[in-house]
């Protein structure tokens, strides 16, 4: 199960809306297939495990370790659960049950019908957790939330800017862009509010490293941005939230929600996009928001070194961190809303 979850990684920024899978087929404590779901719409994992095994007469005396349960319904793909039955593999075990509506126990029901023996459970907390954005996507009905700020060590967001000065007062050290800007490749989307755009001028993407993109949401609800603004560019998309129109102009589209809900609208047009995730950057005003509606699901904090003496102060959580690790002389803290 362990290199099920391996494997399953791999699909990580491709798969989106899917869950990450992973396959293998074990032949008398031997692994003689193996498999992973890696990009959306494509072959399961299930599918790449049984292809891969080169002696097919093998599988009616093997068993077949997965993290999820296998789906039971077409989709862009046949269902796995009667792939498994047609080759006779006479046992399946199954990390964590898919609790999708589509699914939910019909695989492993399909699987037992055809004889199969199933054992459902196996390191079943890190099964969910691996794929804790389709999990939340499903039951919540919105992305998974991950909020994400860097602080001074006093406990600051940012400098006093007592001239409005733009510009980023940098809190971490240069390295440490590489873990963000994993971070952002890994998410559907990035999110941030219109005082970021106009004090920072970030251009949202993951320009440190090989990586996909995010799609670039913004909050803008009177449209004061210009277009001179690096989220502007061709690299991505960018949508912006706004009380004015809705309008496509190319690469960006502008989409207009309601002032009284504008969080929970702007979370329902995301979630109809099948958007399963969003790592919000800032400002402290866009991620004060989330915390005030209790809607987020991780925040990731990175401690730098330096002391700002006064400004903006960060957010200060409840919670007890979930992780703390150094990396490059930075703190990075990773909170857990339960």
């Amino acid at each position: 199960m362990k290199r099920c979850l391996e494997l399953a990684r791999k699909g990580m920024s491709y798969v989106a809306p899917n869950p990450m899978v992973g396959a293998v087929v074990v032949y008398n404590d031997k692994i003689i297939g193996e498999g992973y779901h890696k990009k959306y719409g494509e072959s399961h994992a299930e599918v790449h495990a049984i292809h891969n095994v080169a002696d097919k007469t093998l599988l009616e005396k093997s068993t077949l370790y997965v993290n999820l349960e296998p789906c039971s319904h077409t989709g862009k793909t046949p269902p796995c659960c009667e792939l498994i039955s047609a080759y006779k593999i006479p046992k399946v075990v199954i990390g964590c049950r898919d609790t999708s509506s589509k699914v939910n126990g019909k695989g492993i029901a399909h699987l037992k019908n055809k004889g199969v023996e199933v054992k459902c459970g196996v390191l079943e907390g890190e099964s969910i957790r691996l794929n804790k954005r389709f999990f939340t996507f499903q039951h919540k009905k919105r992305p998974y939330i991950i909020l994400k700020w860097a602080e001074s060590a006093d406990g600051f967001m940012d400098r006093r800017r007592d001239k409005n000065e733009k510009g980023i007062n940098w809190i971490s050290k240069p390295n440490t862009k590489l873990i963000t800007h994993q971070w952002r490749s890994e998410e559907a989307c990035i999110l941030v509010g219109r005082k970021t755009v106009e004090n920072d001028n970030p251009s949202l993407t993951t320009r440190e490293l090989n990586g996909p993109n995010p799609i670039r949401l913004i909050i803008d609800p009177n449209l004061k941005l210009n277009k001179g603004y690096e989220v502007f560019n061709d690299d991505a998309q960018t949508y912006l939230f706004n009380n004015l129109k809705n309008q496509r102009n190319g690469n960006v589209a502008y989409i207009k929600v309601g002032k009284e809900n504008f969080l929970l609208d702007m979370l329902s047009f995301t979630y109809e996009q099948k958007w399963n995730s969003i790592i919000v950057e800032g400002g402290a005003s866009t991620i004060n928001q989330f915390l005030e509606k209790n809607i987020w699901d991780e925040a990731r904090v990175i401690v730098g070194k330096p002391q700002f003496n006064a400004g903006l102060r960060s957010p200060v959580l409840k919670q007890n961190a979930f992780s703390i690790i150094n990396f490059n002389g930075d703190i990075v803290k990773t909170y857990l809303n339960d």
